[in-house]
């Protein structure tokens, strides 16, 4: 078989060979150790988006659980497009970012309303809903669609480092592309995307990661103190209680006070919680 795991300057240099050994490659250990998750089982392009949603910068071990007990309270956009935004956020307690649970109940409304309650195909009417960007379209795309887009996450970076940048150092994701288009398997783009992420995840554990050696590598900041976290207390209290003092949310957080109350305005401004007079509540 030939060898994958060297640097080749252009895609051009890439012979049928090669993409074929490397399709092989990747294809046969997702064959072999592919992970069965929940949101794979299933086309339904409403519950792939809940796990795209979801899945945005939280571990899929996390994601899990709480996937599998938001579909079983909102099994259609329809219901949670009429669901209250307290009950959502009340499931997603946990996974933090709340104002991704904020989006995909906007999205479903207004899913609901321009587009005859169908999940829209394309990237380009995807990226009209809330919170979904050119990664999240393009994961929707694929694998509720099975169409053949190009797009990179963090575990498609750590392949294509490791298989053709293995001496590079700050790879671009504008040099990884033309590969990633180049090695496609148009055939069942759905499948190859599943497969490339597993065999992304094998490559960590086995090599450390590989996409430390990328340009766009970040390390998560700290959520102990974070501003985050303090977002998170205060929706957790007002999701226990249907409407609190701000001067009592206040001392229930435990934080600084002039800190609290100025994230406060913020969740207020966002549309997250609700202020009437000195009360709040989540909508």
């Amino acid at each position: 078989m030939p060898s994958t795991r060297q640097s080749i300057k252009t895609p051009t240099e890439l012979s049928p060979d090669i993409i074929a050994a490397f399709r092989r490659r990747v294809l046969d250990h997702y064959r072999r150790n592919g992970r069965k998750l929940p949101w794979r089982v299933t086309t339904d392009p409403y519950h792939v988006l809940v796990s795209e949603i979801m899945l945005q910068q939280t571990q899929v071990d996390r994601v899990i659980p709480k996937y599998e007990n938001f579909i079983a309270r909102f099994p259609d956009v329809t219901s949670l497009a009429t669901g209250s935004l307290k009950d959502v956020l009340g499931l997603w307690q946990g996974l933090g970012y709340n104002r991704r649970a904020q989006n995909l109940h906007n999205s479903a409304r207004i899913i609901m309303n321009e587009h005859d309650g169908h999940i829209p195909e394309t990237r380009e009417a995807l990226q009209t809903l809330p919170g979904i960007g050119v990664y999240t379209s393009a994961a929707v795309s694929v694998f509720a669609y099975n169409q053949p887009c190009v797009f990179i996450e963090t575990n498609i970076r750590a392949v294509y480092i490791h298989s053709f940048f293995s001496e590079a150092d700050g790879v671009s994701d504008a040099q990884l592309e033309p590969y990633i288009e180049s090695t496609l398997y148009k055939r069942n783009p759905r499948r190859w995307y599943n497969a490339l992420m597993d065999y992304g995840v094998y490559l960590k554990k086995r090599y450390g990661n590989p996409a430390r050696k990328s340009r766009h590598h970040t390390v998560q900041s700290r959520f102990e103190g974070s501003d985050r976290q303090i977002r998170g207390r205060i929706i957790k209290i007002l999701g226990e209680v249907e409407s609190i003092g701000t001067a009592e949310l206040v001392r229930e957080t435990d934080k600084q006070p002039q800190r609290v109350r100025t994230i406060i305005d913020q969740l207020v401004q966002e549309g997250m919680v609700k202020r009437q007079r000195t009360r709040l509540s989540l909508p």
